[in-house]
């Protein structure tokens, strides 16, 4: 047991904590980093589970991770190398495949295979997506205002926003609100004919989400998957050379280098707190470190539910709180293969094998799978997004060998009957997804030499995530912006003086994006008078 003194400490070492010790290292202030497992990284992590493979845990690509946080901590220095990856199909069960490109005139050629009139449309959605894509990218490192409390700041920043607002036009102003509310299903409707390609976009709109695609605010769920961009190319994905922990790696380095410190190995059991101020914190091994700033990098839920001892708290912000949707949805599994695998009547060179594959042909085989979330079972035709990052990244595997990432919608957190995920159904899931992949891939069964199964149970456990839910909270309308992740305290503040929220429950929400780290960081800089980076807003 020590005790030890610093002038902020972040509690979680994912990478938004990272982010916002960064910021806070490179300030001049001395920082504290505390982790509960033995390794950084938290959701963005590597590990070698089986002897020369690397898996990619949990987060599996990268394309979120805002650009102006690599060059503002120098990632590219520290190691960080994101390869971008072409492409993607949807396998179908008459033989056939939807493949998706990242040229724009085959991709014309193959969609006019499937219908010729949804050629065309998809150029109109494309234009539209892009436009809104331009309208949010902006709001990702300002601070939400709060439109009740009207200080300065919050005033200057509703009228940023309602500026914006008005120079998309009546039109288009329209078609914004009329987005964000409406479900994925619902949009893409509006624009394709095709069931299979409706299907292969509409997997963005429900991937971490406890919804439906034909439930309200999925839209907008697909639009968050689409503002990201790799080496400037909006919307594009990579894997990160060596696997999502190269993120953490590299954010890792930086804060070390800014003269940061990690205690990683013991979990946090409280945080003091004296007169409503923050003094520090506990964790379980009994050691305790005192600062006036502290940081968690945990959901709003085991932030102030789990760590806060009772009557710290207005009761109103603990209401806020047990109201945030937290659900979880998925789960995860990583696969060892002694080769790669093939796939029905597809050539083993087909470029869209080194990206995202599904298999799932129309809106209503997603919304059944759905339906079972709803029941409590895991769905007997599950929706994957399955990845062999090796085609790209052979640094993960050994000569000649693949690994297979896939994260599957649906895995409820809550079995029907109370069942348990440990043991017999946590292995009848796996081998429904198997099952699955064996009907397009004949050799599939026959490569597999290790799988590590992730349930919501395991991802909560393991990486400290409510229900297993990626996002730290459910990206719905009512759950953005000013209102993530409680009304009045969107600005990554809480009740308690100098204690802060920096992780994904906060604005703009989950995905390996850095952005609420560095938002965060902003905050608490601009609270001790010291020059942070961009708007204090």
């Amino acid at each position: 047991m020590k005790t030890e003194q610093y002038d902020a400490i972040v509690v979680g070492a994912g990478h938004n904590g990272l982010a916002t010790g960064c910021y806070l290292a490179k300030s001049g202030l001395k920082v504290l980093i505390v982790e509960r497992n033995d390794y950084i990284g938290g959701a963005a992590v590597s590990r070698e589970l089986y002897s020369g493979w690397t898996y990619s845990n949990c987060s599996y690509v990268c394309s979120l991770l805002r650009p102006e946080v690599v060059r503002d901590l120098d990632l590219a220095r520290h190691g960080l190398q994101v390869i971008p990856y072409e492409s993607g199909a949807t396998f179908m069960s008459n033989g056939d495949h939807f493949a998706y490109y990242s040229d724009h005139d085959a991709l014309r050629r193959e969609i006019a295979r499937h219908s010729k009139k949804d050629v065309d449309a998809y150029d109109r959605y494309s234009k539209f997506v892009t436009k809104q894509c331009r309208f949010i990218k902006p709001l990702l490192l300002r601070t939400p205002p709060d439109p009740v409390r009207f200080r300065p700041r919050d005033i200057q920043e509703l009228l940023y926003l309602g500026k914006r607002f008005h120079d998309l036009g009546a039109r288009d102003m329209a078609d914004t609100l009329r987005f964000y509310t409406m479900s994925v299903g619902e949009f893409l409707d509006e624009f394709f004919e095709s069931e299979v390609i409706k299907a292969h976009l509409a997997g963005s709109g429900i991937i971490g989400t406890g919804l439906g695609v034909y439930s309200p605010g999925t839209a907008y769920v697909l639009l968050h998957h689409y503002m990201g961009e790799v080496d400037g190319s909006i919307g594009a994905w990579g894997f990160t050379r060596g696997g999502m922990g190269g993120v953490s790696k590299a954010l890792g380095k930086a804060f070390e280098a800014s003269g940061g410190t990690i205690k990683a190995g013991s979990a946090l059991d409280r945080f003091l707190i004296k007169n409503g101020k923050v003094e520090g914190v506990v964790l379980e091994n009994g050691d305790t470190y005192t600062a006036n700033t502290v940081v968690s990098n945990m959901d709003v839920r085991r932030t102030f539910l789990n760590h806060v001892e009772d009557g710290e708290l207005p009761g109103d912000f603990v209401k806020a709180v047990k109201r945030f949707k937290i659900r979880g949805s998925s789960g995860k599994i990583n696969i060892a293969l002694d080769g790669a695998p093939t796939f029905n009547n597809i050539p083993g060179t087909a470029n869209f094998l080194r990206g995202d594959l599904h298999a799932s042909e129309s809106l209503d085989e997603l919304e059944r799978a759905y339906d079972a979330w709803k029941e409590g079972r895991w769905s007997e035709d599950p929706y994957f997004d399955m990845l062999i990052p090796t085609h790209v990244d052979p640094t993960m595997t050994p000569p000649g060998k693949h690994m297979m990432t896939l994260f599957i919608q649906y895995a409820p957190y809550e079995l029907a009957n109370g069942e348990s995920w440990d043991g017999p159904n946590r292995d009848a899931f796996a081998d429904t997804v198997i099952d699955k992949i064996a009907r397009y891939s004949p050799d599939f069964k026959d490569l597999i030499l290790h799988k590590e199964v992730r349930t919501p149970w395991d991802i909560e456990r393991e990486v400290g995530l409510t229900e297993g839910n990626i996002f730290q909270g459910e990206l719905t309308f009512d759950q953005l912006l000013f209102n993530r992740p409680v009304p009045g305290y969107a600005d990554y503040r809480s009740p308690i003086r100098g204690l802060y929220l920096c992780g994904s429950s906060a604005h703009p929400g989950g995905g390996v994006m850095a952005a609420p780290g560095a938002n965060a960081a902003r905050e608490v800089l601009s609270d001790l008078g010291r020059k942070g980076f961009g708007r204090a807003a």
